[in-house]
């Protein structure tokens, strides 16, 4: 889309969608504020081995998880626009489903806890961790149900900000007890408070569902209709996770630690396409439900205009320092400078794809599980295969720890084509949000960057990052972005207001 083609006004779809990208990307911010301190204290105290010991168990517990809610976090909104039901006892009914997905994924967990720590003995408190699951599956369910009425204050603070320092304050402490136990009792406390926080907002909103009666067919229709869309929500979240995997098969602990913190670094921009979901597909059903197909054509191409630009400056400004970044967490952790690089390119490529498929999942639900399918397996091919490669080029070590990275690259641009096409074809209009300003904005951030990677490590940090979002923000601002694009940054007092305090007016169940 040309930013000169804009109608006189927003629309009140754009006015939604860029209400939550102002929201959300405050949220990525104070994400990546509140993220930063638990890496440090987790690469300082804690070390490589451990932290990687915990990444392999958390992508284990997250995966059931994923599983646990049946594809409900992206399909509520659909179910919420369909049905005469009233709205809270359609949330009850996720909810239930979601508790009996989590209550057979702790049971396994529970009964083959090995799975989470294959590499380790147990003998800890590792037993607390399978009961993250439920705390995860309902807290997702709630927030999905909150940004359907358009609420996405909740999921900032629930995620943004009470999730990320409740797992470092509790890190840090916990510490001075047993640093073999602490980042899993943090992660566990954290969960559990993400979830208080989802509630709460959620029966201020919706209520208790009164007169509320379970049923059986209703509730497996339910669960049977979301299973592409859990599916492709399990392959969209494994594509971000079975770098970790397969390096836990190919390297020690200290390795997967090492990697683990440039992936956590890498993965804060993807927050920020994930953020829109909640507000993108109640919007592209109800055009969908309408017949409006151009609207919806329009939506991706403006959001995902809006997240390519966002990755893209963020993964510049985070990818030129990198050693100064990945040096924050401890010393040893630079030797993981290359895979951030890798990783943080991967969210870009991502961005296309993740966009056309929060409008697949209504248009094309079997195809784009198909697609992600193929994806994830040609991930995991690439990635054993370039690890493998490179050993017997006799590359050092964590030359061939990049292997994943560079897969996931691979894959999701893979991925980005073979679904925007198909997106295109069932719409009959465009959907790419690329646009040629990003390339002169890239340029203008590395020439920057040459600069910056000049200065001492905290003058990078402290100086270089902004400098390096600088430049590229103002190409985009000055070539890139036209009236619609700006309504991003026209921050109104009611986006303030919506993370401070909830909105009493809430109920009832028509959306907002």
């Amino acid at each position: 889309m040309s930013s000169t083609e804009t109608p006189a006004a927003p629309s009140a779809d754009l006015a939604a969608l860029a209400r939550g990208g102002r929201i959300n990307f405050f949220g990525f911010v104070l994400r990546l504020i509140a993220r930063l301190p638990f890496l440090f204290i987790a690469g300082r105290i804690y070390g490589a081995e451990e932290l990687g010991r915990f990444a392999y168990a958390v992508l284990i517990v997250e995966f059931a998880a994923q599983l646990a809610t049946l594809g409900l976090k992206r399909g509520l909104a659909q179910q919420l626009a369909k049905t005469d039901k009233p709205h809270v006892c359609v949330v009850a009914d996720a909810l239930l489903v979601a508790a009996i997905g989590s209550s057979v994924a702790i049971f396994i967990l529970v009964m083959f806890p090995q799975a989470m720590f294959p590499n380790s003995e147990i003998n800890g408190l590792e037993w607390l961790l399978p009961v993250t699951v439920f705390a995860l599956a309902w807290s997702d369910i709630c927030l999905a149900a909150l940004a359907y009425r358009h609420d996405v204050g909740s999921t900032v603070r629930a995620r943004a900000v009470i999730e990320p320092w409740t797992i470092s304050i509790a890190a840090f402490a916990w510490s001075f007890i047993s640093t073999r136990d602490g980042l899993i009792i943090a992660y566990a406390l954290s969960m559990i408070a993400a979830l208080i926080a989802s509630i709460i907002p959620f029966v201020r909103s919706y209520g208790l569902p009164h007169g509320w009666n379970p049923e059986p067919g209703t509730l497996w229709a339910l669960a049977r209709r979301n299973l592409p869309v859990a599916a492709a929500d399990a392959v969209e979240w494994g594509s971000r996770r079975i770098d970790i995997a397969v390096l836990g098969l190919f390297f020690a602990p200290k390795i997967v630690g090492i990697y683990y913190v440039a992936q956590q670094v890498a993965s804060l921009p993807s927050k920020l396409k994930t953020s829109f979901d909640p507000i993108l597909g109640p919007v592209i059903s109800r055009n969908l439900a309408e017949g409006d197909n151009k609207a919806v054509a329009r939506q991706v191409r403006q959001v995902g205009f809006w997240v390519i630009a966002a990755q893209g400056g963020i993964a510049l400004a985070l990818g030129i320092p990198g050693e100064a970044v990945m040096g924050l967490v401890g010393a040893g952790f630079v030797a993981g400078t290359a895979a951030l690089g890798f990783l943080l390119a991967a969210e870009v490529v991502a961005a296309t794809a993740a966009v056309s498929e929060a409008a697949l999942i209504y248009t094309a639900r079997h195809r784009n599980m198909m697609i992600s399918l193929a994806m994830i397996v040609l991930e995991a091919g690439l990635a054993a295969g370039l690890i493998l490669l490179m050993r017997s080029w006799d590359w050092p070590i964590m030359w061939q720890a990049t292997g994943p990275a560079i897969a996931l690259a691979l894959a999701l641009g893979f991925a980005a084509i073979v679904k925007s096409r198909l997106l295109h074809r069932i719409l009959g209009h465009p959907v790419s949000g690329w646009r040629w300003p990003l390339i002169w904005a890239a340029a203008a951030a590395m020439a920057i960057g040459q600069l910056v990677i000049m200065l001492p490590e905290w003058a990078e940090l402290v100086i270089g990052i902004p400098a390096i979002l600088a430049a590229f923000g103002a190409v985009m601002w000055v070539k890139g972005f036209g009236p619609q694009d700006r309504e991003l940054f026209k921050m109104r007092k009611a986006d303030i207001d919506e993370l401070s305090l909830p909105d009493p007016s809430t109920g009832g169940d028509a959306p907002r």
